[in-house]
């Protein structure tokens, strides 16, 4: 019996672009499958024996503070022992939700929102990673509609998320966050639409693939 070919979408988002949690979730619920986001802190959570609410703390604390525009810990596939000093770093946090979703792809498909995970399934064949992102203007409009905030609160809040996605995304990875290069597809989700979006990458699946949205892995 032949082993089963799972595939993962992994999604990375610009504040306001709109598409992230929509698109992630149409997708998997085309094909079926799982959308990993906050859920993945469960999930590494219950691997590592580190409470959730550090890792969800973590998430949150680490954007009010300047860590990850100080330095750099490039992901490289290992997890820091419990002995360690160490072991509850924000790199060892990162480490073990990659080690999740390293591990998941051997036993399903599914969708990832951020994460970079994009990087950290670099070396996975079955893997299509998505970009997302449209004008600044139509993500000023699009926050201060969804939240029901001025102009400039809308400004400061896509200007703060998207510098510390960066930094985030350069810290464990040493890419450049926007660089098309990182991606499989790069999207204007305002010129499209995010149904002609989650359209074209399921296009492209079954072009790469062969898969079609009933299918949950690759024949």
């Amino acid at each position: 019996m032949d082993e089963k070919k799972y595939f993962a979408i992994a999604i990375t988002r610009t504040c306001g672009s709109g598409g992230g949690s929509y698109i992630g979730k149409k997708l998997a619920a085309d094909y079926g499958i799982d959308v990993y986001d906050r859920k993945l802190l469960r999930l590494a959570s219950e691997d590592s024996g580190i409470n959730e609410a550090i890792f969800a703390n973590a998430d949150e604390n680490t954007k009010k503070t300047f860590l990850y525009r100080a330095s750099r810990r490039v992901y490289s596939g290992e997890v820091i022992p419990k002995e360690s000093g160490n072991f509850l770093s924000d790199q060892n946090l990162f480490n073990y939700q990659a080690k999740v979703l390293q591990e998941l792809l051997h036993h399903e498909s599914y969708v990832c929102i951020g994460r970079a995970a994009d990087f950290v399934l670099r070396d996975e064949p079955n893997v299509v990673s998505v970009y997302l992102d449209a004008p600044y203007e139509f993500r000023l409009k699009r926050e201060m509609e969804r939240q029901g905030i001025s102009e400039q609160e809308a400004a400061k809040y896509i200007d703060r998320l998207d510098k510390y996605r960066n930094s985030y995304y350069m810290y464990h990875t040493g890419r450049q966050w926007k660089n098309p290069e990182n991606y499989d597809l790069c999207l204007n989700t305002e010129s499209l639409g995010l149904d002609h979006c989650v359209e074209l990458i399921k296009k492209f699946l079954e072009l790469k693939f062969g898969i079609c949205s009933s299918e949950k892995e690759i024949l």
